[in-house]
């Protein structure tokens, strides 16, 4: 009897211990997760969310949090620590913002202020959205022309330009260029449109892009400060209080479907030639972060370039880094929704990204502007 007794606990211990093991297989230990705390622009909010799931279940000894600021904020706050949280991995829209970022630590310490090179993750250029009869009277041939569009601020009314009477004021939007890569791309590239060359820092003593950058700033009442947000708003307003948008490709086809669920009539994109191709990059911060903590977050960035991650970000309207990946062979894919203007290779110029200097004088020139 006693033996019989001696085997079954001998069971039950093996089975405690076999059960123990697997929790802390599965379960890390207090103190052992590493906290990585990731700052993206909004535009990947959603995508980032859903991929930040997925690498937890992976993952459990790392921890996710994630933070969203428009890509200029996120370098000011960062460089005069404004944040209540430490960073340890910064993705604005576009990699000059983090050379930009780079320049102004090594002022005033000269060490590098990133563990690696930085690193793409996504790409998208900038596009324009307008509500599809409305684009139709200003863009009459289906091309967009910063031209036409500057004519409808200054006429500020859409009769005076073709439009119907019942139309009203003509409205156009972008995000603030002193908070969002968006609205410095767009400024640039209508600089460069106005210019007919390219844009360099004498550019902005021009009289004529003064002038244009009054008008814009007279125009965009309270601009947003992240692209996300601009569109969102822009849905929400509507044609009578948005006609025109410059915006990124990947949410003008994320949230095409939600323009045309809340008005009936949804939103066109033209594609701008040129344009600027924007990535989205992202660079693990030395301040404040070990290397504990910075491998935790390489493994990350190792996760979301990998094709599986960057097909999701194809279902956000992004695309890929990782030439594996086929924009219309993606389930969902928003190139196979037949969004109207939308193209899978748009015949159109795209130029590098403003530089750090020309990011500077877009800031100057616009705070200055009334």
């Amino acid at each position: 009897m006693a033996k019989k007794k001696s085997k079954s606990s001998q069971v039950y211990t093996s089975t405690a211990i076999l059960a123990a093991s697997l929790v802390f297989t599965y379960v890390p230990l207090p103190g052992s997760q590493q906290t990585v705390i990731i700052v993206s622009g909004t535009e990947l909010q959603e995508p980032l969310q859903q991929l930040a799931t997925k690498f937890q279940q992976e993952h459990p000894d790392i921890k996710l949090e994630l933070k969203f600021q428009g890509s200029q904020d996120m370098v000011n706050k960062y460089i005069d620590q404004k944040n209540d949280f430490k960073p340890t991995v910064l993705i604005p829209a576009n990699g000059e913002i983090l050379t930009e970022l780079s320049d102004r630590l090594r002022a005033t310490d000269n060490t590098s202020p990133f563990y690696d090179s930085p690193r793409p993750i996504a790409k998208t250029i900038l596009v324009a959205i307008a509500w599809q009869e409305r684009g139709k009277v200003l863009f009459p041939d289906g091309r967009f022309q910063w031209q036409r569009v500057e004519q409808a601020m200054q006429a500020s009314n859409w009769q005076k330009i073709g439009g119907s009477s019942d139309w009203g004021s003509f409205d156009f939007v972008t995000t603030d260029p002193t908070r969002s890569n968006s609205g410095q791309v767009t400024l640039n590239l209508w600089t460069q449109a106005k210019l007919g060359g390219q844009v360099n820092n004498n550019s902005f003593n021009n009289p004529s892009v003064q002038s244009l950058f009054s008008l814009v700033k007279k125009s965009v009442y309270q601009p947003p400060r992240s692209t996300d947000i601009l569109l969102q708003e822009f849905i929400t307003r509507g044609p009578n209080d948005a006609d025109v948008a410059t915006v990124y490709e990947s949410v003008a086809l994320y949230r095409w479907q939600q323009s045309s669920a809340s008005s009936g009539r949804p939103y066109q994109i033209y594609y701008l030639n040129p344009s600027i191709e924007s990535t989205a990059t992202a660079a693990i911060v030395r301040r404040d972060v070990d290397s504990g903590k910075a491998d935790a977050a390489k493994k990350f960035l190792d996760f979301v370039t990998q094709p599986a991650q960057q097909s999701v970000l194809v279902e956000y309207g992004f695309r890929p880094v990782n030439d594996a990946v086929d924009l219309k062979s993606v389930p969902k894919s928003p190139w196979n929704q037949n969004i109207p203007g939308a193209e899978v290779k748009p015949t159109v110029q795209t130029i590098p990204p403003p530089n750090a200097e020309t990011i500077t004088e877009i800031q100057r020139l616009w705070e200055r502007a009334n």
